[in-house]
């Protein structure tokens, strides 16, 4: 197995690893620390069963449940179907993940904090694969923060929501949204501290963040929408293009993603299957 790491200020790859095979201890230390070290990884060329994809994912501990529970996998509950793809009338899986530069589970009082997404079905025009997955740095983003802004945002929270990441955008499903409207409030600070490697990182979702407690709105916002736009600078971005096979693993303490929506139903198909680990309280 070799670690390849981008020239980017994030990104990897993890060579010559088949996911069929149960890693020994000393593999999965060495995934684990480079995920901590690149904040998303790739692995390409797998075929594996949704029972591989859980064992390997373990790794980095107990898969969750999405509270989208329609878009379940029909045999493996901790897996999310993510799909455009409709039959017979019905959406096959969650096809309006991404769409907004996020955390994975931001909104919860215990945060996602690896996510893996594995490919089965990727989205062409002719040759060119479409449906990129861009991934920037919250905690590069906050080691570039001038050092009053820092100061200014130590200790200080965010009240997210999930219904916010789309109550403007009026995308997805209407079912879907009434859904995240029934989602609680959680708080959680504006900087934290990853467990791992002790880096501090933004965490600040546009849309989902609505209010910092004891600032007045516009002012709260205007701090929110100011460091959001922070991550998504172009030098702390590293942009996945999808084949067929490939699982994409990122770290939800050290980065944000988004997801593109270049393909329509039904002239392209995109099938994948997502798994999340939550943090550990």
């Amino acid at each position: 197995m070799d670690l390849v790491s981008t020239e980017a200020a994030i990104g990897g790859e993890v060579e010559g690893l088949d996911l069929n095979d149960e890693p020994g201890e000393g593999v999965r230390e060495a995934i684990r620390g480079f995920l901590w070290e690149r904040g998303v990884i790739v692995v390409h060329d797998q075929r594996i069963t949704p029972e591989a994809f859980l064992s390997f994912a373990r790794i980095f501990g107990e898969p969750d449940e999405h509270f989208l529970t329609h878009y379940a996998h029909p045999t493996h509950s901790n897996i999310l179907v993510i799909s455009n793809i409709i039959e017979d009338g019905r959406s096959v899986g969650f096809a309006d993940a991404g769409r907004v530069w996020h955390s994975d589970g931001s909104y919860l009082a215990c945060p996602v904090a690896v996510t893996l997404l594995y490919a089965l079905e990727v989205p062409r025009d002719g040759e060119r694969t479409l449906g990129d997955t861009e991934v920037a740095s919250s905690a590069a983003a906050y080691e570039g923060l001038p050092a009053e802004l820092k100061g200014r945002i130590a200790g200080l929270e965010a009240v997210h929501q999930v219904a916010g990441r789309r109550r403007s955008l009026k995308t997805g499903l209407p079912s879907d949204r009434e859904e995240d409207e029934r989602q609680p409030d959680v708080v959680h600070p504006l900087v934290r501290r990853h467990p791992e490697t002790g880096r501090r990182y933004l965490f600040a979702t546009q849309g989902e963040c609505i209010a910092v407690p004891g600032m007045e709105e516009g002012e709260a916002l205007t701090l929110i929408d100011a460091l959001a736009s922070e991550i998504q600078r172009p030098r702390y971005r590293h942009t996945h293009r999808w084949s067929e096979g490939d699982l994409l693993i990122w770290d939800n303490r050290a980065v944000q993603h988004l997801a593109t929506f270049d393909y329509e139903w039904p002239r392209h198909r995109r099938l994948m299957h997502r798994i999340t680990i939550p943090e550990t309280a």
